[in-house]
């Protein structure tokens, strides 16, 4: 009997800092059923999202290449992915492949699926909560059955919302970690929130009146994984009684962190720290991959492409600038890099150089975070990245740099392109050039409210 082709099922979460799931050692048990999920795959402990925040984040997931290929670092992207790079789906359609989007209709980076599908993965409903994945999966359930009743390989992909601001889970979620008063008198933790300019407004529209406790809404980001998880595994059952498991790939992957009172970067993702990076990644596949395989070795978002063809059979007649993670599992090789280029164009332009121990951070414009231009973090000693050392190690800032760019020299003359730092200079959405200050980016740069929020969500 022929062997059935492989379908692919990918969970692409927003905003899940891989650092908040049980299964990557957090505390509270945020992700049991994915926790479950990973002990009958193989989970990546070390796994990045370098080009920061959900274009650029997306594109290398949906593409396995860099941004110099992908010419894609802004959230707000103007135009499409160049011509010469192919997307997931649209190499899998050239081996029969069907596919489904649902949750990242009309983003650059989603170019390619068959069919793009719509949820409410944003707005509160009428009891203020915001049932994300619930919404999801009454879209994304009865697609999973039509495309299981097709008879063809098929691609599914889903966006979920819910670890993206608003952290509004619905009950029991919304106080599973957390029993104070989020308006407790004597708390003042989220005062710098509420005083931040940019971003106060939106703040101000979901969080709770009058409140005066930041790990209330640390909470709520908790919950609201937690919330997911539960959902998720309504899709994985799903899966198992369709009788798709043994001949399905499943992924569970995110396009970038979030930052939540780290760093003054608060309830959002930007920032080249290590909350913003540092994602998720599980595979299944029975049969084919191991089970409850934990892989040590730093990889990157841009070696998922390659691996999922390599899984499934399918020759792409291309080169990617990822590499297959399939000789990390089978201990062939320790890791995929060593050391790699990490970048951000959300609220603020940054570039820099990750290596095991250093992180390095170059501001390519002033920032609204008022942050010194250069960055350097020991990341063993200082894993929180608290201690700014590129004053007293100015050597080590030197080195690093010089790395950084002979690796942008490297890649322009491979692609032909310069950098797309060095060229988004329109990058936060308005009509002028990089800011000349601090203050001015400070005074210029605004969220808005969370309906004016959404509008910007929907361009992404």
């Amino acid at each position: 009997m022929a062997k059935k082709p492989i379908n692919i099922v990918m969970f692409a979460v927003d905003s899940l800092w891989a650092d908040h799931m049980s299964c990557y050692g957090y505390h509270r048990l945020t992700t049991p059923h994915i926790d479950k999920f990973a002990k009958s795959g193989v989970l990546f402990e070390n796994f990045f999202s370098p080009h920061i925040p959900t274009t650029p984040g997306y594109a290398s997931m949906l593409t396995g290449m860099d941004c110099f290929s992908t010419q894609v670092v802004a959230l707000r992207h103007k135009g499409g992915l160049p011509d010469q790079v192919a997307t997931l789906p649209e190499i899998l359609r050239e081996a029969g492949y069907q596919s489904t989007c649902i949750g990242f209709g009309g983003n650059p980076s989603s170019r390619g699926f068959d069919n793009y599908l719509h949820y409410d993965g944003w707005m509160p409903d009428e009891t203020g909560k915001a049932p994300k994945a619930e919404n999801l999966n009454e879209v994304a359930i009865p697609e999973l059955e039509r495309l299981a009743k097709s008879g063809e390989p098929f691609f599914l992909f889903m966006r979920h919302m819910d670890p993206h601001s608003p952290y509004l889970p619905p009950p029991p979620f919304d106080q599973m970690f957390y029993s104070g008063d989020p308006c407790d008198p004597s708390k003042d933790s989220i005062r710098p929130v509420l005083e931040f300019k940019p971003f106060a407004e939106y703040f101000k529209s979901w969080m709770p009146e009058g409140i005066t406790d930041a790990d209330y809404v640390i909470a709520q980001y908790d919950g609201a994984i937690a919330y997911m998880d539960a959902c998720i595994q309504r899709i994985l059952t799903r899966i198992d009684e369709l009788g798709l498991a043994e001949n399905t790939l499943v992924i569970i992957n995110s396009d970038h962190g979030e930052t939540l009172m780290d760093h003054e970067c608060y309830f959002d993702h930007h920032g080249l720290y290590e909350c913003t990076l540092h994602v998720p990644l599980i595979m299944r596949l029975p049969g084919v991959l191991p089970e409850g395989v934990r892989i040590p070795g730093i990889s990157l978002q841009q070696d998922l492409v390659p691996t999922i063809l390599e899984l499934v059979g399918v020759d792409a007649g291309r080169s990617f600038d990822g590499k297959s993670l399939l000789p990390l599992i089978r201990g062939e090789r320790t890791a995929n890099y060593s050391e790699f280029y990490i970048t951000e164009a959300t609220w603020m332009r940054k570039h820099g150089w990750r290596t095991p121990e250093w992180k390095l951070i170059v501001a390519l414009e002033p920032d609204f975070h008022f942050k010194p231009e250069v960055e350097l973090y020991n990341l063993i000693l200082d894993p929180g990245e608290n201690h700014n050392l590129a004053e007293k190690e100015p050597g080590i800032v030197a080195a690093l740099r010089q790395r950084m760019e002979a690796w942008i020299e490297k890649r322009e003359k491979e692609t032909g392109k310069t950098n797309p730092m060095y060229t988004n200079l329109q990058w936060h959405g308005l009509d002028r050039g990089p800011f000349t200050s601090s203050q001015e980016a400070y005074d210029n740069l605004f969220i808005g409210s969370l309906s004016q929020a959404r509008g910007l969500q929907q361009k992404k």
